[in-house]
């Protein structure tokens, strides 16, 4: 991939591929040259905020919002990054005076108490983390993941049946929504809801056939009902959408062997061990298998 000219964009497509790949050093390299083509490059700021965080360098990540926000005062992104990123490095008061400074801008704006939310939750102050996030969705209802938050914190509760009507806006907000069909299923299977866990992956895996978890999750509630075929099936399936799943392989394996395919076990367990050497459980499948040969 070749950048070319001076055009800041060229230089950020390029460092979107470096970063895409794990190539930090190079993605700075070429951030920096977008920058010296233009210094106010809002996109090619927020990328090296990125790469600096994930490159474990998170004072140069912090310097460079502060630049942005410094060059763009009332730009809601930068400072919801901003904020963002102080909660990230659990710097809680400096993420809620950014997120002051955004409400004075846009009063109402739902990601700013999203964030509030989410820096309530992570001090341990779950009844003014509920009021943000239910702020949040009045403001705006189609940020699914404040009806999450919602959710989760109501089932922590024991409030499971206002968790519930949570799950269930978040869904009539967005019923293509994948993540809040995905956490009312989490929520039923925790529950033991389990019949009803599995007709809502049966309705994710509609929506997007390749979805993994689905198949992965659906499979271990099969496995909890001892319907071991149907647990089986399922983790076929999830290694056919995705071939390098260390655990279906185990748990295929774990399916094979309660139906007494002790050679299909076996070649799933040594899948298993071929991508995680150190993974116990089939390592102990092994075991149960050659003490029985």
């Amino acid at each position: 991939m070749q950048a070319n000219g001076d055009q800041p964009e060229a230089y950020l497509a390029r460092a979107d591929y470096y970063y895409e790949n794990g190539s930090f050093e190079q993605a700075v390299a070429d951030l920096q040259q977008a920058l010296l083509a233009d210094s106010t490059h809002l996109n090619s700021l927020h990328k090296l905020a990125d790469v600096y965080l994930d490159y474990y360098q998170s004072k140069k990540a912090m310097e460079t919002l502060e630049t942005a926000a410094n060059l763009y005062p009332r730009n809601i992104n930068t400072l919801l990054k901003k904020s963002e990123f102080h909660l990230i490095l659990k710097q809680y008061e400096e993420s809620m005076r950014t997120i002051d400074q955004i409400l004075r801008i846009e009063p109402q704006n739902a990601e700013a108490y999203f964030m509030f939310g989410q820096n309530f939750v992570e001090q341990g102050d779950t009844a003014r983390a509920i009021n943000s996030f239910q702020t949040a969705v009045e403001n705006e209802p189609e940020l699914l993941d404040a009806w999450i938050k919602l959710g989760q914190l109501q089932v922590a509760q024991g409030n499971r049946l206002i968790a519930e009507k949570y799950f269930d806006s978040g869904i009539a907000v967005n019923p293509e929504n994948i993540l809040v069909r995905h956490a009312k299923a989490d929520y039923l299977a925790d529950q033991d809801k389990l019949s009803e866990a599995i007709e809502v992956y049966r309705n994710i895996i509609a929506i997007d056939p390749d979805y993994e978890d689905a198949y992965f999750n659906s499979g271990l509630i099969y496995l909890d009902m001892d319907s071991i075929p149907q647990a089986y099936e399922r983790f076929n399936i999830c290694l056919q959408v995705s071939p390098l799943h260390i655990r279906a392989f185990y748990y295929r394996g774990l399916a094979a062997e309660f139906m007494g395919r002790t050679e299909q076990a076996k070649a799933d367990y040594e899948q298993a061990l071929a991508l995680a050497p150190d993974y116990e459980d089939p390592q102990e499948g092994l075991r149960r298998l050659r003490a029985v040969e």
